[in-house]
Order: C-alpha cells, then sequence, then structure tokens
C-alpha cells in the first residue's frame, strides 16, 4: 500500500522542536520556528504507524483519536520492547530520575536513559525539572516507586490536565520553589529505600518556560480533537510543549480566532498535503474547548 508524507511526530532533540516525516524509505525533518507557519490538510483515512521501525503488516486503519496511531497488535509489540513494560531487566545503559513539574501541583517522578539527556522532560512538555539520580535500570524504577510513595507524586500525567495549566503559568521563582522544595524531601530518602546502587545528583533545575514559547504566547483556549478526511489546519506556531504546537488561528465561518492546540500525536499516520499558510489562517477539524470544559464537535 503506498502513501505519501505522513508526519511521525514531534521530537526535542535540542532547544527547537522538529517534525519528522516518512514516505516510504524516505525520511525528512522540518525544524520548526516560532512565528512561522504551518499548514496542511488530511487526506484519505489514518493507517497504523507500525512499531519499532516495522511497518503494519496489515496497513490497518486505525482511530482519529488515538494518540499512539497503532493497531492492536502492532502496540502490543512496541510496548513489550519498552522500558515502561519492565521486560528489559537486564538493560546495562545507565538511568536517570528525575522529577518534572508541568504546573501548580502537577508534579510527577520519571525515569530515561542517560544518554537521551533532557530530550525526554522536553517530548513530556515538563516545563522544569530537575535530575534527582542516576544508577542501573531496575536501581532508577525501584527509586521510582519510592518516591512517589513518599513525595505523594504519580509517574504519570495526562496530557489533556497539562493543557489546561499552560495558559496560566506562575511566574519562573514560584515555579523552580516547587521542584526544589519536592527536591529537598527526595534527598532526605537516603538511607530510607533511596537504592544504595543508585547515585544522587545535586539539584540542577531546568526552567523550560523560554524555550517552549510559553512565557511569552497568548493562552490557548482550544484543542484539535481529531482530523478528518479533507479537515485543515492552518495558523502560526506562536508556541510548542512535548507533542503539543501551539498555533495562532483567524478562525473561520463565524468561529473566533485565538490559539489552538495541536497534539501532533493525532496526526501521526494520516497523509498530509501541504496548505500554504499564506493562503489561509484557520483550523476546520472538530475542537475541544479546553478553556471552559465544554466540547465543540463537527467541522468548521
Amino acid at each position: 500500500m503506498a502513501f505519501g508524507w505522513r508526519c511521525t511526530g514531534v521530537a526535542w532533540p535540542g532547544d527547537v522542536p522538529r517534525l519528522g516525516w516518512s514516505k516510504g524509505a524516505e525520511r525528512r525533518v522540518s525544524t520548526l520556528a516560532y512565528g512561522g507557519g504551518l499548514g496542511f490538510s488530511a487526506v484519505g483515512e489514518r493507517h497504523c504507524v507500525g512499531a519499532r521501525g516495522n511497518v503494519c503488516p496489515l496497513g490497518a486503519v486505525v482511530s482519529v483519536r488515538s494518540t499512539g496511531a497503532r493497531c492492536p497488535e502492532c502496540a502490543r509489540l512496541d510496548r513489550a520492547h519498552s522500558v515502561a513494560a519492565d521486560t528489559l531487566l537486564d538493560d546495562p545503559r545507565t538511568y536517570r530520575v528525575y522529577l518534572a513539574w508541568f504546573g501548580p501541583g502537577l508534579v510527577k517522578v520519571g525515569i530515561t536513559r542517560e544518554e537521551r539527556g533532557a530530550a525526554r522532560l522536553r517530548e513530556q512538555g515538563a516545563v522544569v525539572f530537575s535530575w534527582l539520580g542516576r544508577g542501573p535500570l531496575m536501581a532508577a524504577r525501584r527509586t521510582e516507586e519510592v518516591l512517589r510513595a513518599a513525595l505523594g507524586v504519580p509517574d504519570r500525567i495526562p496530557y489533556a490536565r497539562k493543557r489546561a495549566v499552560r495558559g496560566q503559568l506562575p511566574g519562573e521563582q514560584e515555579r523552580l520553589a516547587e521542584v526544589v522544595e519536592l527536591y529537598g524531601r527526595a534527598a532526605e530518602l537516603e538511607g530510607r529505600g533511596w537504592p544504595e546502587s543508585l547515585e544522587r545528583l545535586p539539584l540542577g533545575v531546568v526552567d523550560h518556560g523560554g524555550i517552549f514559547g510559553l512565557d511569552r504566547a497568548p493562552r490557548a483556549t482550544r484543542s484539535v480533537r481529531e482530523l478528518v478526511d479533507g479537515g485543515v489546519v492552518v495558523g502560526e506556531l506562536v508556541a510548542a510543549a512535548g507533542p503539543d504546537l501551539h498555533l495562532a488561528v483567524d478562525g473561520g465561518e463565524g468561529e473566533g480566532g485565538g490559539v489552538v492546540v495541536l497534539d501532533t500525536r493525532l496526526i501521526t499516520g494520516w497523509e498530509l498535503a501541504a496548505v500554504d499558510p499564506a493562503a489561509a489562517d484557520d483550523v476546520r477539524v472538530p475542537l475541544i474547548d479546553i478553556a471552559g470544559g465544554g466540547v465543540q464537535g463537527g467541522l468548521f
């Protein structure tokens, strides 16, 4: 089954977001810049993106609202080889444990491979983070469990909650303070549940508000719920956090403008055709009101 260009999602190898594209064996990367235009329309149906670099053997059609864009078989294969599934018990690589802050009261603890640096934090949309420790995988995993219980923080926060608070972030000093306080409580656990094989790292709080563009962008009030065949997304990129692109749009057909969040996990698996941002500046796909909580259905 032949497809045109398909987006593989946003990556954050550095301080600038990049969109990946694939077309058969061809690969491309688009470096995104705030103030630049972004425009595309969805074509046909959404198909499974496969797993672990392998093409889905069925070319299965998948749900337009799925953020994974995988059929059940490919989803199982992808999960079976992930660190989160706890199947890589003999992984010899070094891992790091971190605290990630997404908004007031929204802090999680997690782990990532040391070689990836802070890329994992940027991919999750962490506004602020600090490393806690480094060591073998199982020691990192054990520390993660200990800290979740001791600090009362989760290991996962839904993206919907992250988006809801992103437009109301406090100043830099206030958001750093919560991470500093939790780091202090975590450090007190050394010798009391903290695995000996995990080296504690010094406090080093990093704030991503600037590289995400959140400190200068208008608050987002709506987000894309799904794409549809022929649906158009066009706007000016004003901010980005994790997989989310914040687009300033004019609106259309009676709708107001403002900033709309596009979760790029929703566009993977779609064939996308370019739309000139200079020729249009609106969004014609179903949206969700993330400011007031209502849902706006249908095309407009």
